[in-house]
């Protein structure tokens, strides 16, 4: 399933540490890895020439630092405004996964910054794997799909399983959140799946493919419990599934329609204590 990995890479380090994690993974280890940097345009040719100077430095670290095998990976050294750019060639390369790093700013503060992770997840239909400036980047073993009976929940879900399938003491963890908009927690709690048909039909895939698995069941604001969920159960990595934001005929407009309502997928990428990784509905 991820056969192509775009890693966007800024110089600040984050991105490339959380690739290099991947690549422990068996099932992913033999991916072709495409690293971008973009410059971004200047007023003077001089300052350009140092703009393109530090960013082939910027690419020639990453590569240093992944220490992959040279025919199974490349790198694009491109003039443009990043948030496209990336978009542009994820498309290009058709990448399975976007990976890149991210401040963590919340919605109305990443649009007013132009944060580039913030535009590509609104844009790009493509998994993408977003690691906060500020978190610390673990070996996965843990891995947490925040389940429903939704197709992006299910999609999440075979990718966890094709991450895990290979991964000697992996774990599933299956997280079902009851909605409670009024903000009233209750407890977290180990469940069996029996009574439970959405994380029964979740257990029974994992079984089917041999993985080891545990469900958890809490209720309150989805948003804030998956997060609780992640942090208290010490996931190394969180699988949100995340509709189209937008219809295509829009892709190119920031999100303004979103910015007083609320957002599941945008509270946990800022608020989560993991990686996260954003899968659509279409795989």
């Amino acid at each position: 399933m991820i056969r192509k990995i775009l890693l966007a890479v800024s110089g600040l380090g984050h991105a490339e540490e959380m690739l290099k994690t991947l690549r422990e993974i068996p099932s992913i280890e033999s991916a072709k890895v495409t690293i971008l940097h973009v410059v971004q345009a200047q007023n003077t040719a001089a300052t350009m020439t140092t703009k393109w100077e530090n960013g082939g430095k910027i690419l020639a670290n990453a590569i240093q630092t992944l220490n992959l095998d040279p025919s199974q990976v490349s790198s694009i050294l491109r003039e443009g405004d990043p948030k496209d750019v990336v978009c542009q060639v994820a498309d290009e390369i058709d990448a399975d996964l976007i990976v890149m790093g991210s401040r963590g700013l919340k919605r109305l503060q990443s649009i007013l910054s132009n944060s580039v992770s913030q535009y590509v997840f609104q844009l790009s239909s493509r998994p993408m794997l977003l690691v906060k400036d500020d978190i610390y980047v673990k070996k996965i073993k843990r891995i947490m799909v925040a389940i429903d009976n939704s197709d992006s929940a299910k999609n999440c879900l075979k990718l966890a399983l094709f991450l895990l399938r290979d991964i000697q003491g992996g774990e599933l963890i299956l997280a079902n959140v009851a909605t409670d908009l009024g903000g009233k927690k209750s407890e977290i709690t180990e469940v069996s799946s029996d009574k439970n048909p959405v994380l029964a039909a979740a257990v029974a895939e994992a079984k089917n493919q041999g993985i080891q698995s545990r469900s958890y069941i809490s209720s309150g604001k989805p948003g804030e419990e998956i997060c609780r969920l992640a942090e208290e159960l010490n996931i190394d990595l969180l699988l949100l599934g995340s509709p189209d934001r937008r219809p295509s005929i829009a892709k190119s407009f920031v999100d303004i329609d979103r910015l007083i309502g609320s957002s599941l997928s945008d509270y946990v990428r800022v608020n989560a204590t993991c990686p996260v990784l954003l899968a659509r509905t279409i795989a």
